[in-house]
């Protein structure tokens, strides 16, 4: 691929410092490809709002992918597997609505209590997902499929 791909990443607050590390990841494994991408952040409050400016971003013509990350807790007081099926479901319908891939880095631990050893586990997983999707985004520009290409 000759030209540069444009790619958003967009970051759920939540657990910011975890959510966070998918950037970094993603940004390493990029380099590792040496795959040319100019890639925008945008934050928004929580994974529930990932989807509408997914889809907005994926409909602005602006970008070739979208990658959008989040962990979604059980908070006790709301259904945690509620949320995280609504963001994915959303996420596909962006995508499907627009025609720019998206993917998701959005974990839905069955656990996740914010003492070190969960909080280590899930900073180097995150890491760990934002590199997959890297290797996505280069997948599917080999394909030659991008919607600007």
């Amino acid at each position: 691929m000759s030209r540069t791909l444009q790619v958003a990443f967009i970051k759920a607050r939540w657990h910011a410092d975890i959510v966070d590390k998918a950037l970094d990841g993603y940004r390493a494994e990029m380099a590792r490809a040496d795959l040319r991408h100019d890639t925008t952040t945008y934050d928004v409050p929580g994974a529930f709002e990932m989807p509408l400016l997914a889809k907005t971003l994926g409909a602005s013509g602006r970008y070739d992918a979208i990658i959008a990350a989040a962990l979604v807790v059980d908070g006790g007081i709301y259904r945690h597997d509620f949320v995280a099926q609504a963001v994915v479901s959303g996420l596909m319908q962006a995508q499907l609505e627009t025609g720019v891939p998206t993917f998701s880095v959005s974990l839905t631990p069955h656990h996740f209590h914010d003492g070190p050893e969960h909080r280590a586990f899930f900073l180097d997983h995150f890491v760990r997902k934002g590199a997959e999707a890297a290797r996505a985004v280069a997948q599917i520009a080999a394909l030659g499929i991008y919607r600007r290409a």
